[in-house]
């Protein structure tokens, strides 16, 4: 507080050395403050200007009040010309400029106004116009002289008039030499107004210059950090700075006047400081101690200052703190005495450091159990919560319940938002966050992200704006995942901040060359802005733009913190400007790499084909809960479902019933997932396709269920359409991994073959059934091991491996008959691989081929076995 009265009298001081008139008012036109100047136009005291109507000093009150509401609406107003009335009836003429002020908020409080007086103007003017009129008092002299010769020559030619003319001559010289003294006098009048012009100009120019160097002055001494007094010769303080104010815990006010050895805890010392600055000329690196309750070490330097003569004013002395040097100094001698000691204990020194590591290391693993243990316990109860109320939402509801269900639903996510932020962090802290780098579609990607925003940028009404540079490749490879989650927690607060005009989000090309391309993402908003002070701290952990955001906008202060980790840990940058009540920009750049590929669709609900409605799934979940939305969800699927407890159960129902897929709870009491997942791997030898169902996202969880044999994961709460999409997934990979392991289970056939046509192999053979049946062996044993091949080569993108994969079965196909349709696909395939061109149209291919391999096995195995049977 003390501290704000000081910048309002520092301001009231400038303002008071002013020629202009400065009149503050609140927004309905009331005096708040006057300046000097304001009460000598007006012969008013400034107490007796408050408070009153700024309107009430002028003549054409209602003109100066229609500027005034101009000003209010921000309409530009400049040298305005009014009339002020003076006590005494006395009148002058003003220009009048001014500009709204404003709280730090943005919120308007009033006008500042600028009055000018014109008299000096208005005087210069009045010498101009004697100029003209000297000017021409000067050309009626000559008109009269010439008069005058007309006349003297009239006299000669006509005596009779002389008398008559004489007594005009007399009268014309009188009125010249009258006019000649006019002159004169005029002529003085302007020597001495050009004087005192001159006068006041200067006076003016010197009061401007001195307020200068007096602003600049102060804007030096403020923007010291260490403390600094200024004192007369006998130690009275006679100005100090802010710095000065926050040591000694005493006001501006308080000190100016009082002694300066006051404030010190040797009085004696601090004499000394200014004694030996006024017998030296200055003083360097003198100790005292400043008494602020908290005994500050301070370290000071001092100089006199003189006046133009050369007399000494006074002294300033300049403190710097030296606490925390002196504690540094004391620490680094116990470091030293430490040291010593410590070289007769090395071993024992050496005992405790790998102690402690152990001790960090546990507290890292403790810190990552925690995380793990608190997102497991929240996310379960949450899985269930959100779960049945989308169950809910598609029942039959009135208004009111779906208007409920609707915000369980929205606070359920928003806690499952700051649950994954907090894991987030974690995971940058501890150096395990990954990226992927997989194709995406950055048009699309965008669009979509913008589209979850539609809902609430019309409900307040804002206009959106995108702008996409098209020079940017369709496909690029990167964690398009993480990009998500850098936009949507700009967009969120853009769209948060936001009260009225737009949002833009910009994505333009920056370079690029014959590998990769940087891009730049911008989110632009015209919301309320951030303080400059506040712009580092707003990346902070747990921090927002003022104490009071969260209250009046919510969020955790978090998303800014994860954006600026997510960006940096790919190798970009962040920025950000603002002005308050302008809005923000925050900008960003990545690096993407180039690819000919691409991207795989968006994930979509996958059609529920009729053939799919058979899939069997263990539920491997020991929360009731759980367990009923599990079925809830499978149900809807038109899936067959059964449930176990734990993973000992689940064992036991594997080894009694055959089942298509399992889905994986991980914590659960008696066997955990991972233990089950592993003994169904290494003892029961199954391939059986396993999804975790994990409420622990965490690095540690997710590796070592890739390690333990899983094949997928998913986190809860679980979003049905991402199971469905992922047991469809891995159930249809599991049958061709079942038949490339020929674990071949026959199929019933029509009588017809659909794929293989024997006559060609009946003809190269001369229907020799054992050389037919070695041929058709041969193909059974080559083909699966190669389907294997392939697979794995189009999952792992191994081009290599793939096109000489297809390359050895391609000339299978014509020797069984196989249609011509699929040589040709092979050879399609082989084409598109070595080139890396046609990527989606090489995972369709690759799908076929692999169907037609299945198909035709199962084909040739019933004539291997119809033709043996018959050679018996």
């Amino acid at each position: 507080m003390e501290t704000r009265k000081d910048e309002i009298q520092y301001t009231r001081e400038i303002i008071n050395i002013s020629f202009d008139s400065y009149i503050i008012t609140n927004i309905n036109g009331d005096i708040v403050d006057v300046n000097q100047s304001f009460c000598l136009i007006t012969g008013l005291e400034r107490e007796q200007l408050i408070d009153t109507s700024f309107f009430n000093y002028f003549t054409d009150f209602k003109e100066v009040k229609a500027v005034f509401e101009k000003l209010l609406l921000n309409e530009s107003v400049t040298n305005s010309l009014h009339t002020i009335k003076q006590v005494g009836g006395f009148q002058t003429e003003v220009l009048l400029n001014g500009t709204v002020h404003r709280n730090e908020l943005g919120g308007l409080q009033g006008e500042v106004i600028v009055v000018r007086a014109i008299a000096e103007q208005k005087w210069a003017i009045d010498l101009r116009n004697a100029n003209k009129e000297l000017a021409f008092q000067n050309s009626e002299k000559e008109k009269r002289a010439a008069e005058l010769v007309i006349a003297n020559k009239e006299l000669v030619f006509q005596t009779g008039e002389k008398e008559k003319r004489a007594a005009e001559l007399v009268i014309a010289n009188k009125e010249l030499v009258f006019l000649t003294e006019e002159k004169e006098k005029r002529s003085a009048e302007l020597v001495i107004a050009n004087k005192e012009l001159v006068f006041l100009t200067e006076e003016k120019e010197k009061r401007a210059a001195e307020l200068v160097i007096a602003n600049y002055a102060r804007s030096i001494i403020e923007a010291s950090l260490d403390p600094l007094f200024t004192l007369t010769p006998d130690g009275k303080i006679m100005d100090i700075n802010n710095a000065s104010v926050r040591v000694t815990e005493v006001s501006r006010e308080k000190m100016i006047g009082t002694n300066f050895i006051n404030y010190f805890t040797e009085p004696n010392k601090a004499k000394e400081v200014y004694e030996q600055v006024f017998a030296n000329g200055f003083v360097a690196d003198y100790p005292l101690t400043i008494r602020d309750g908290k005994l500050t070490d301070v370290l000071f330097n001092g100089s006199v200052y003189k006046d133009e003569q050369g007399d000494i004013l006074g002294i300033v002395v300049v403190a710097r703190d030296i606490t925390e040097q002196k504690r540094n100094e004391r620490e680094l001698t116990e470091a030293k005495i430490f040291a010593e000691l410590a070289t007769g204990i090395s071993e024992e020194a050496k005992g405790k450091a790998e102690l402690a590591t152990r001790i960090a290391t546990d507290a890292v693993k403790a810190k990552q159990q925690f995380l793990s243990n608190m997102s497991h316990e929240i996310r379960t109860p949450m899985n269930a919560i959100i779960g049945f109320t989308k169950v809910l939402l598609k029942t039959d509801l009135s208004s009111k319940q779906t208007e409920y269900l609707n915000a369980i639903k929205t606070s359920g996510d928003a806690l499952i938002v700051l649950i994954n932020d907090i894991l987030d962090l974690a995971k940058v802290d501890a150096g395990k966050m990954t990226f992927e780098k997989a194709p995406f579609r950055l048009a699309a990607s965008i669009s979509s992200m913008v589209h979850l925003f539609e809902t609430k940028i019309q409900e307040k009404n804002l206009e959106i704006v995108k702008e996409f540079d098209p020079n940017i490749p369709e496909v690029l490879v990167g964690d398009s995942v993480r990009l998500h989650q850098i936009i949507l927690n700009l967009m969120s607060n853009a769209v948060k901040f936001t009260y009225k005009g737009k949002i833009t989000i910009s994505v333009k090309l920056i370079s690029e060359d014959d590998k990769k391309v940087k891009i730049e993402f911008a989110i632009a908003d015209t919301g309320i802005g951030i303080l400059d002070s506040k712009m580092e701290k707003i990346f902070e952990n747990f921090q927002q733009a003022s104490s009071n955001t969260s209250r009046l906008f919510g969020g955790t202060g978090l998303g800014l913190a994860i954006v600026k980790q997510l960006v940096e840990s790919q190798g970009g940058h962040i920025h950000v400007k603002s002005e308050i009540m302008e809005g923000s920009v925050f900008s960003f750049s990545l690096d993407f790499e180039k690819t000919t590929e691409k991207a795989e669709p968006e994930t979509e609900y996958i059609e529920r084909e009729q053939d799919m409605k058979g899939i069997k799934v263990l539920v491997v979940e020991d929360i009731a809960l759980n367990q009923l939305l599990m079925k809830t969800l499978l149900d809807d699927f038109g899936f067959e479902r059964d449930i176990a407890a734990n993973g000992r159960l689940a064992i036991e129902k594997l080894e009694n019933q055959a089942y298509d897929i399992i889905l994986m709870d991980l914590q659960m009491p008696e066997m955990n997932g991972f233990e089950a997942t592993e003994y169904i791997r290494k003892v029961m030898k199954s391939t059986i396709p396993i999804i975790a169902l994990t409420a622990d996202v965490t690095t540690v969880d997710l590796s070592k269920c890739m390690a333990v044999g899983m094949n997928d994961y998913i986190a809860k709460p679980v979003d049905e359409k991402l199971l469905y999409t992922k047991i469809i997934t891995q159930v249809r990979k599991s049958s061709v991994i079942k038949f490339a392991a020929a674990e071949i289970v026959d199929i019933p056939q029509t009588a017809k073959l659909k794929h293989t046509d024997l006559s060609y192999l009946i003809k190269r053979t001369k229907s020799n059934p054992l050389l037919m049946l070695e041929m058709i062996q041969l193909y059974l044993e080559q083909t699966p091991p190669l389907v294997i091949t392939m697979r794995r080569s189009l999952e792992q993108k191994d081009w290599n491996a793939l096109q000489a994969a297809v390359h050895k079965l391609g000339p299978s196909f014509s020797i069984m008959g196989i249609s011509k349709h699929f040589e040709t696909m092979a050879h399609k395939v082989q084409e598109f691989a070595s080139k890396l061109e046609q990527m989606d149209g090489i995972s369709y291919m690759v799908l076929e081929l692999e169907k037609v391999c299945l198909e035709s096995c199962n084909e040739l195995k019933e004539e291997y076995h119809r033709i043996k049977t018959k050679q018996q």
